[in-house]
């Protein structure tokens, strides 16, 4: 959706972007993390070895956001402490 979006909105000067997300510690995730089998089983696979944070995705937001990346179209930005790496 991120591509097709981004193809037929570029000629009008709108960006479409995306952020694939890893695991984030939130409420919704506490489950998982206080799993111990599945929390060490989820932190062994992330080469940042850690549970992203919300903040974790400032960067990310705001580079999509300002006009550094105004020539960024379709792109799918991944901020997953490098789980898709291995």
């Amino acid at each position: 959706m991120t591509k097709a979006l981004a193809t037929e909105w570029a000629p009008l000067g709108i960006n479409v972007n995306a952020i694939a997300p890893g695991y984030i510690a939130t409420d919704m995730t506490r489950a998982l993390r206080e799993d111990s089998a599945r929390n060490t089983a989820i932190l062994a696979r992330i080469p940042a070895g850690r549970w992203a944070r919300p903040e974790d995705f400032a960067g990310a937001v705001i580079f999509l956001a300002a006009p550094a990346s105004d020539y960024v179209h379709g792109h799918l930005l991944v901020v997953d402490g490098g789980w898709l790496a291995r």
